[in-house]
Parts: structure tokens; C-alpha cells; sequence
């Protein structure tokens, strides 16, 4: 019986599981096909600011970033963490400092390498003290 009742809760948490999955897939903003025009700023932490102009096929603003040059960084559970911009390091175990990504004038809701590019977007990595 008690066997029974494990394996009836594991069904059920694998089918809700499967799911949210599928309405992850269904609801996750969509990469549009094509070339694209992008523009990134970086802001240092000096306040100087650089404009940095992209004509892709890429679908997502990650792979422009590292494919370019402009930044360095590793895998992590949530995507690609951006450590480094047009060379300069943000080390947030030193003094707190990382690298937030703006999707037009909003934060971005996800990594970069998981934010889908649109023609004419404009993204922008702001050297940041938290």
C-alpha cells in the first residue's frame, strides 16, 4: 500500500514537472530569425560609456557578446556570468561589483546568453556595485 501511494506521488510530481516545462517552452520570449542590427552599450565604472554595433544571424545576445569579443565569463546554473567587459573585470567577491544586463531601459530578466536579440535592439552592461 505504501508502495503504491510513493509511486502514484512520483507520477503525479513528474507529470507537474513536465508540465511547467511545457509552458516554460510555450511562454519563453521567442529569438527572431534574420539578420539583425544590435546595439550595446557598456557603461565602466568610471561612468564612460562606449556604443558597440553588431550585424547578426545569432538569435541570442550571448553568443554576439562572446563570438565578438566584447566579454569573457563562465557557465553557471543560470547562464553565461559575464565577468569581463571591453576588459574590464567586475570580481563580485571583492567588492560586490558585477555586470547587469539592461534590455532596452529594463533589467533583464535573464542571462544574456538567454536573451533573444530583435532588430534594432538595444542591450546594455552597466558595471555595477551591489
Amino acid at each position: 500500500m505504501k508502495n503504491k501511494k510513493l509511486v502514484i506521488t512520483i507520477a503525479v510530481i513528474v507529470v507537474l514537472v513536465a508540465a511547467l516545462l511545457a509552458v516554460y517552452a510555450a511562454t519563453r520570449p521567442a529569438a527572431a530569425a534574420g539578420g539583425k542590427t544590435i546595439t550595446v552599450t557598456v557603461v565602466h565604472a568610471d561612468g564612460t560609456s562606449k556604443d558597440f554595433t553588431y550585424q547578426t544571424d545569432a538569435e541570442y545576445l550571448g553568443e554576439v557578446l562572446v563570438a565578438e569579443g566584447l566579454v569573457e565569463g563562465e557557465d553557471s546554473e543560470y547562464g553565461l556570468y559575464i565577468t569581463k567587459v571591453d576588459g574590464e573585470d567586475a570580481i563580485y567577491e571583492k567588492d560586490g561589483s558585477y555586470w547587469a544586463l539592461y534590455e532596452g531601459d529594463a533589467y533583464a530578466n535573464q542571462s544574456a546568453d538567454q536573451t533573444p536579440l530583435t532588430d534594432g535592439g538595444t542591450y546594455s552592461l552597466v558595471y555595477t556595485i551591489g
